[in-house]
């Protein structure tokens, strides 16, 4: 073999050997980042409490809602509460202090409604007024 394509040969030696070594340098490198990555989500991931139990293990599963435990005989009656008031009965009607001022004074009950939170309600009427108004029994008294 000529010099000339023995130093052709080793030169292409050379070159082969610096791209396979390129080549090296960016996979360490690449294993080298993804190393990094994955000791960082370790890292961020939530370790478990010591001592305790997940909070998923102490969820319980039931078919049915759970019910309250039913209480002693003494308090199991139930007040069933009704209207204060009868259809026909005239009652006095006070307005509520703030909002729109409504006309105080006697009305007759026209008609039960049902409640609203605790109180019950009235559909009630004036003979001076061509309406009738809703109040609540809280605003109302014997006449």
């Amino acid at each position: 073999m000529s010099k000339t394509k023995a130093k052709k040969a080793e030169s292409g030696s050379k070159s082969a050997r610096r791209s396979s070594g390129k080549k090296n340098l960016k996979l360490a490198r690449a294993a080298k980042k993804s190393a990094k990555a994955n000791a960082r989500r370790k890292a961020a991931a939530p370790q478990p409490r010591r001592g305790r139990a997940p909070v998923a293990d102490k969820v319980i599963h039931t078919v049915s809602p759970p019910v309250q435990p039913m209480a002693s005989p003494v308090q199991q009656e139930i007040i069933i509460r009704s209207h204060k008031y009868r259809v026909g009965e005239t009652v006095f009607f006070t307005s509520p202090s703030f909002g729109r001022a409504a006309a105080t004074g006697s009305y007759t009950v026209v008609k039960l409604l049902p409640s609203e939170g605790d109180d019950y309600q009235y559909r009630i009427k004036n003979t001076d007024e061509a309406f009738e108004r809703v109040a609540k029994e809280s605003q109302l008294d014997r006449a």
